[in-house]
């Protein structure tokens, strides 16, 4: 996702190179205004690919000159697609977020891929952050994605947005139209008022109203599209559904998507009693709806902590069984699916929680319309997986990025690097889960609690600013933010070295006691004792053993 603009002096005066990535296992949490505790409208967004690290995007407000050009080039491999028109004038970006509080997450669904068109320019990365750099509001950045895929060409497979200001948001899925062939087939759809949505890379748009404007947007031949493909039969299908028409549903894909979708509905609506049927693929079993109306409303801390999460609590919970290791560990390398030795028939797949390893960086945007957009607006920030990581205060205001989240590569190890800490401690904490977690946990909460509780000082500071010196305000906001993404990750490298210390040579030490002379045993997990007596039943016994008898020849 990264997009470094330079401008020349010849024809083509800016351009965007954005670096390969893949985004393939990602969360969106979309919460609208009348569903939070204070009207915001919140976006949270992980986004995870193995080998993936993306700076923290920062692209400043500028003015294009006539004639300007931008050069795209592919989210996922950094192949040069096209040059698309220069706007006059590109807005700030923060991240996903930029000085109009808008903000756009995605989750990749793929769908039908005979229907990706090689030929266009614009691919899915290229679409977020062009339309961030250009749009004032969620409708606006809706239109701006329809024209660009229109004039350009769409160049990816399926995908749903997230797309919010801080007035509404809204959940658009869309597909192209084959190779060749501008534009794309599309449904975006209001979150209505109260109410809280999700995806995780499949496409969950069904049904749709077609008569109202107001609160859903779609190509009018849309279902003629689908019916000339074969994809849609109105005798036989009944009413049309976006996803069973571009992204039919197979096992998989309950399996590895809607499990995540599940997990966020149960906890925010526990009195729905959602059915885990369907992800589990219980044949006939209802899907889960596109909006669900939360028991209590959701502040940041609570959707932060609805991002959380390895099914705890459930039967399907990531840290029991065999498969979490001999410390309850809730994480599974990859691949995510696989087949045993001799049987090429039966596939097996792993779990895959909302909480992985090979999260780059997860946010959680905050719009609020009751103040100025510098002060309203805060992209909640945090690098690494999202069960590990802290999210910190970035204010949209802010005149420039903290560099401890934003000069650093996947290819080159820094202690500089906010990214490569919270990998330090994450990582040693996978190897130790169920006895150095409760150590993450309790800085996590502290630092993040500290943030929360002194969000409404700082914030009527910056407004007392502002009412006097804007410059003043955004000044004040731009050190806090900095000062606050420093802070975390000198805390959590703090962290680290006292969790080597803690388990340096697979014991549990601590140093206060006897200058750590007598350090404990950090033990197994009796799931694990179990397996290994049952894989050889006498070998580690403790006992005598009897000589074997010597077979007559």
């Amino acid at each position: 996702m990264k997009s470094i603009y330079r401008f020349l002096s010849l024809t083509i005066i800016a351009f965007a190179i954005l670096l390969p990535t893949r985004v393939d296992s990602c969360t969106n949490l979309i919460v609208s205004k009348g569903a939070s505790t204070d009207g915001s409208i919140m976006i949270t967004y992980n986004a995870d690919a193995g080998g993936f690290m993306e700076p923290l995007r920062f692209q400043p407000a500028k003015d294009h000159p006539a004639g300007a050009l931008l050069e795209v080039y592919e989210w996922d491999s950094g192949k040069y697609l096209g040059k698309i028109k220069q706007v006059a004038h590109t807005y700030k970006v923060i991240g996903n977020m930029n000085e109009h509080q808008v903000t756009i997450g995605e989750t990749t669904f793929t769908g039908r891929e005979e229907l990706k068109d090689s030929t266009g320019i614009m691919d899915y990365g290229s679409l977020i952050y062009v339309t961030l750099e250009r749009a004032k509001t969620a409708r606006e950045a809706i239109d701006i994605i329809i024209n660009l895929c229109e004039e350009y060409g769409y160049h990816s497979t399926g995908e749903s947005f997230s797309i919010g200001d801080k007035n509404e948001v809204w959940v658009m899925d869309l597909i192209g139209k084959g190779i060749g062939k501008k534009g794309i087939n599309y449904v975006a759809v209001k979150v209505p008022d109260g109410y809280i949505s999700a995806h995780a890379n499949q496409s969950r748009i069904r049904e749709f109203p077609m008569n109202d404007p107001e609160n859903c947007i779609y190509n009018k031949d849309i279902v003629q599209f689908a019916i000339d493909m074969k994809y849609y039969d109105p005798k036989k299908d009944g009413e049309f559904k976006f996803a069973d028409a571009f992204n039919p549903i197979e096992p998989n894909g309950l399996l590895a998507c809607e499990g995540r979708v599940w997990s966020l509905f149960r906890r925010a609506a526990p009195s729905q009693n959602f059915s885990s049927d369907y992800w589990r693929c219980v044949v006939g079993a209802e899907p889960y709806p596109l909006f669900v109306k939360p028991d209590k409303k959701l502040s940041v801390k609570d959707a932060i902590n609805l991002m959380r999460d390895h099914f705890e609590g459930t039967e399907f919970d990531m840290t029991k069984g065999l498969a979490a290791g001999p410390y309850g560990c809730p994480y599974r390398w990859k691949p995510l699916g696989w087949k045993l030795d001799g049987d090429t028939n039966t596939k097996y797949i792993w779990e895959r929680p909302i909480s992985t390893q090979q999260t780059a960086f997860a946010f959680c945007s905050q719009a609020r319309s009751s103040m100025p957009d510098e002060i309203g607006g805060i992209f909640w920030y945090g690098v690494d997986d999202s069960y590990t990581t802290v999210y910190n205060p970035l204010y949209v205001g802010m005149k420039y990025p903290p560099e401890i989240f934003s000069k650093y590569a996947i290819s080159e190890f820094s202690l500089e690097s906010g990214f490569w800490v919270f990998n330090l401690v994450s990582n040693l904490v996978y190897s130790k889960y169920n006895l150095a977690i409760g150590d993450l946990q309790q800085l996590q909460s502290e630092i993040e609690n500290e943030y929360f509780d002194n969000q409404p000082i700082i914030e009527k500071r910056a407004l007392d600013f502002y009412k006097t010196d804007k410059n003043k305000a955004v000044d004040y906001i731009t050190k806090y933010s900095i000062n606050q993404s420093e802070n975390t990750v000198g805390r959590w490298l703090k962290l680290w070295k006292f969790l080597v210390v803690k388990f340096n040579d697979g014991y549990v030490n601590d140093v206060n006691i006897d200058n750590g002379r007598h350090p404990k045993s950090s033990y197994y997990d009796q799931e694990y004792y179990k397996a290994v007596v049952k894989e050889r039943p006498d070998y580690y016994k403790e006992d005598w053993v009897q000589p074997k008898k010597n077979k007559k020849k």
